[in-house]
């Protein structure tokens, strides 16, 4: 059974929306009324803008949002992959995105449809904490991560408000689940993956971390 917050990211009128409205209202919301996920997130946005021949994938990409800004620094071979299992999401996505560096792509995050250390940056930014069963989503980002790859992460933070008594039994309720302080770090931990930081941002955090380089 699909949750209220599963049927609305499938809803081509929330689709439409996303972008321009629901996302900026919801990014504000993570940081309860302040610009912490805001700041954070423009940030983030210009760190992946930086110039260089990377391969981008964005798991649960939605309507592209990140698209413009990880494919305009690219050179080389360079590529940005979207994919999400949307199609309400992906049909949104080519409109609004059109770019001879970006690609979308229907999948389960679950059983990413690429080899293993194909991507060199492998995002999934404000989705994890909508998807059933989200921790082996991470096995599959480290997966398909280059050695010397980085991942990075915008997820739920079970801190403030979100830690009172029945916090996560509301947010399970309409499908969103709320992750314990350690609990992303430590999974990325137990897949090998080094340089790990966190920023908590009122009710969201951020993790960024890298596989391993090979061995010379």
């Amino acid at each position: 059974m699909t949750s209220i917050a599963q049927r609305a990211m499938g809803n081509r009128v929330v689709s439409f929306v996303y972008e321009k409205a629901w996302r900026p209202i919801f990014t504000r919301g993570f940081s309860l009324g302040g610009s912490g996920t805001a700041d954070y997130d423009h940030a983030l946005r210009a760190y992946l803008a930086r110039p260089g021949d990377r391969r981008v994938l964005d798991v649960a990409c939605g309507p592209g949002n990140y698209s413009d800004d990880a494919a305009s620094g690219l050179t080389g071979d360079g590529r940005y992959v979207g994919i999400d299992f949307s199609p309400a999401m992906l049909d949104q996505a080519v409109r609004d995105h059109r770019a001879d560096r970006v690609t979308f792509v229907r999948g389960d995050a679950h059983h990413l449809p690429f080899a293993d250390n194909t991507f060199d940056t492998v995002l999934c930014l404000a989705a994890l904490y909508l998807i059933p069963d989200p921790l082996p989503v991470l096995d599959e980002m480290a997966r398909v991560c280059a050695p010397g790859g980085e991942i990075i992460v915008f997820a739920s933070a079970k801190a403030s408000i979100a830690a009172l008594p029945g916090g996560s039994a509301l947010a399970g309720l309409v499908g969103l689940r709320l992750f314990d302080l350690d609990e992303l770090s430590d999974r990325m931990r137990l897949l090998g993956l080094e340089h790990l930081e966190q920023t908590v941002t009122g009710v969201g955090q951020y993790v960024h971390a890298r596989t391993p380089r090979a061995a010379s």
